[in-house]
């Protein structure tokens, strides 16, 4: 369990005693912003610490590791993406629909053909800086390759960071994938064994793919599934959540622990909209949002939010995190209602505090930075790994789980309407905001680095 206290976001951080040695430590993350931004707060914070930290990640990254005021290197080009045109590296991939088979193919073409050129670009970085640990985004599996490589004696520590909900297989659980929240007993752990039985046979093909990348680098995946090696692997394994919205597993192997979930990062002067000072308690306040990725198309959620809600007495906040959003928003619907804001960016460390409900595509991100502030949710989503949050949203008494990524406004209003009228899912998003503030990750991550050196 992680240190726990005070909330740790907006206090500086504790800059390391004086007589104590400081450490190396190498950063990295796939590049892919949901994956990036915990790796680079994580990086500012060791740095502000006084340990040297260099990153390892995605050019269009360099200015956001300059600004957090650690090294970048960039991964070579085999394993450099631009995660805002993924078709452009990964033709082919749009035209799969949300689900299986979308999974598969990025656990194949963006998690583990880099393996390979991550593990490389590891090896070299490490030939000039010889580092105490390697601090990673659970999906760089170049880490992965590493820790297997040498005995732990002759390399840095690998420590792996959860930034999305945890994949490995447990008797307590379903298979990830399947969004399905845990049954208990006997018949729950029947119901996961005759899943897992299923889903490896189907998942071979992947589990050789994965092999046989490995063994061209002359290391040997551990048994079992491909998806257990990745919390396994690492010397230490820290899952950025906390008891309360994450399954209970039996049998988590002992290097696993959840540390709380980062604070948002703290809004650089912004000028608000003129309409900010209708957030004043009036009306309750629902803001919407598809992230600041999968919002190309906001007629997945955000168009069917304003249009659900455009006959009540809320005020609508459309944050569609996009500079056109607004006026994007306007083509789609013809005038806004009246009761609907669109913004382009609006810093959710000051929105959220006047929010009542969040609806959202499930980022893992988003969904805890709701968590931390006590705001309940409606979730509908359907890529990667959003599914798996919006079951977690449900399963953790904390809002409702539209079980699609693009659901009709009728579906969305009546969820809104539950959530606004029944007290116990504010409650239980305000438990979690509890429960989120015993924990420091940041001292969490420092105190572990600063046990390894």
């Amino acid at each position: 369990m992680g240190p726990r206290g005070p909330p740790a976001g907006g206090a500086p951080a504790r800059f390391r005693p004086r007589g104590i040695p400081l450490s190396r430590i190498i950063t990295a993350a796939v590049p892919a912003h949901g994956h990036v931004g915990p790796l680079l707060a994580i990086s500012a914070d060791l740095a502000a610490r006084g340990h040297e930290v260099v990153f390892l990640g995605g050019g269009r990254f360099a200015g956001a590791a300059e600004r957090a005021g650690v090294r970048f290197v960039a991964l070579p080009a085999e394993a450099d993406f631009d995660d805002r045109d993924l078709d452009a590296r990964f033709p082919g991939r749009s035209e799969l629909p949300a689900g299986p088979a979308r999974i598969a193919f990025d656990v194949k073409h963006v998690f583990t053909d880099p393996v390979p050129a991550q593990y490389r670009a590891l090896e070299e970085l490490l030939a000039g800086f010889p580092a105490d640990a390697v601090v990673v985004d659970a999906f760089f599996q170049g880490a992965l390759a590493l820790a297997l490589s040498r005995p732990r004696s002759r390399r840095p520590a690998v420590v792996g960071v959860g930034v999305a909900p945890p994949m490995f297989q447990s008797v307590d659980t379903a298979p990830f994938g399947l969004a399905l929240p845990p049954l208990p007993g006997e018949e729950g752990r029947a119901r996961n064994r005759a899943m897992y039985e299923e889903v490896n046979r189907r998942g071979e093909p992947l589990q050789r793919y994965a092999e046989e990348v490995f063994a061209g680098l002359g290391i040997t995946l551990p048994d079992g599934p491909r998806a257990n090696a990745l919390v396994t692997v690492p010397d230490h394994f820290l899952q950025l959540t906390v008891p309360g919205f994450e399954y209970p597993r039996s049998d988590a192997p002992e290097t696993f622990r959840m540390i709380g979930a980062l604070p948002p990062a703290v809004g650089a002067e912004h000028r608000l909209p003129a309409w900010w000072r209708e957030l004043d308690g009036t009306r309750p306040v629902v803001v919407v949002t598809q992230g600041t990725l999968a919002n190309g198309d906001l007629t997945e959620l955000v168009a069917p939010t304003v249009t659900a809600l455009a006959d009540r007495d809320v005020l609508v906040v459309a944050a569609t995190a996009r500079p056109d959003g607004p006026a994007a928003l306007t083509e789609l619907l013809g005038a806004l209602p009246g009761n609907v804001r669109a913004a382009g960016y609006v810093p959710f460390d000051l929105l959220l505090p006047h929010a009542d409900v969040l609806v959202s595509n499930g980022g893992y991100g988003g969904v805890h930075t709701a968590l931390r502030y006590g705001v309940p949710l409606v979730v509908g989503g359907a890529s990667e790994d959003k599914p798996e949050v919006a079951a977690r949203v449900q399963w953790s008494g904390a809002g409702l789980d539209l079980r699609t990524g693009r659901p009709e406004a009728a579906d969305v209003a009546k969820a809104v309407d539950e959530v606004l009228a029944d007290g116990r899912f504010r409650e239980r998003a305000r438990a979690l905001a509890a429960e989120l503030a015993e924990y420091r990750p940041f001292d969490a991550v420092a105190e572990l680095v600063e046990s390894l050196g």
